[in-house]
């Protein structure tokens, strides 16, 4: 029996390894749309303008050099390289962060070799975004490498419900939406992500928007695979390898409706209450977590 599930659930697995990234985003458009009254674009849309934008050859800007020309293959890569590691998992996920800082880091050295202002101020808010999220998410890591497992009684649910969620609003700083920014709003001013590729075009454009797929689409998998392997009401619906793989991939692109839901009806705050939102939340998570270890 296990021999003949092992090729349908690896061909599960690699067909969500090649769809979800576009799926999710889509999703998230989708839902996104509807919760503000619109038809929107289709859940495909998203590879219909990576396919349209890979076609066309990029315009440097006068001040483009080595970053300009390199930052967007860097990007690609790691985020080709952190799918498939939370895809995969073919090492620790503790190589999820350091990941994710050179995404960071790549997108930012293009928006700042390019020397526009809204470039320089998305790459600042970018940083402090990461400086102050990455330690959260390494603390989440740190504390679900440890093989723990909330049994199925109230109170070890309502731990990890409230551990959940803290692990996901570091998700929402990652991919900077609400509370952290506002996409719906199309004014440079407001975003984090688009102003500093607000000089890409063409292939360029192309990698960084598949980077930033493919980084949503870790994200939101990271987060459901931890809650489905780290619960133990959910482990007992997961003990075969196809139901594992079919409930990890409906898993994720359910988060990614309730992402699009939440961004469509919540709103951004102002900037100088970010850092104490996420300050808070690493106390919480710290205080949580060792709660967690001790019980």
């Amino acid at each position: 029996m296990e021999a003949n599930s092992f090729p349908v659930d690896a061909l599960i697995r690699v067909i969500s390894f090649i769809t979800l990234p576009f799926l999710c985003g889509g999703i998230i458009q989708k839902i996104r749309s509807y919760g503000q009254g619109r038809r929107g674009a289709p859940v495909l849309q998203i590879f219909y303008d990576t396919i349209r934008m890979i076609r066309k050859y990029p315009i440097d800007g006068p001040f483009s050099g080595f970053f300009t020309e390199s930052s967007a293959i860097f990007v690609f890569t790691f985020g080709v390289t952190l799918w498939s590691l939370v895809s995969f998992e073919w090492a620790s996920l503790l190589l999820v962060p350091f990941l994710i800082g050179m995404i960071r880091f790549a997108t930012v050295a293009y928006a700042v070799e390019n020397g526009t202002s809204f470039g320089g101020m998305g790459a600042a808010r970018e940083t402090l975004l990461y400086v102050l999220a990455e330690p959260i998410l390494i603390l989440v890591l740190v504390v679900f490498e440890s093989n723990l497992v909330f049994q199925a009684s109230v109170p070890n649910l309502a731990f990890g419900f409230l551990f959940l969620m803290g692990a996901l609003l570091i998700v929402l700083s990652d991919l900077a939406k609400p509370p952290f920014d506002d996409p719906r709003t199309h004014l440079e001013l407001t975003m984090v992500h688009e102003a500093m590729l607000l000089e890409a075009s063409g292939r360029t454009r192309a990698f960084f928007e598949l980077a930033h797929q493919l980084k949503t689409a870790s994200l939101v998998l990271l987060i459901t695979k931890l809650g489905l392997e780290h619960v133990e009401i959910f482990l007992n619906l997961i003990t075969n390898p196809i139901a594992r793989e079919l409930s990890v991939t409906g898993g994720a692109l359910f988060l990614s409706a309730l992402i699009g839901y939440w961004e469509a009806n919540s709103t951004r705050r102002k900037w100088v209450w970010i850092p104490e939102l996420l300050g808070l939340n690493f106390i919480f998570m710290l205080i949580l977590g060792i709660l967690l270890k001790l019980g």
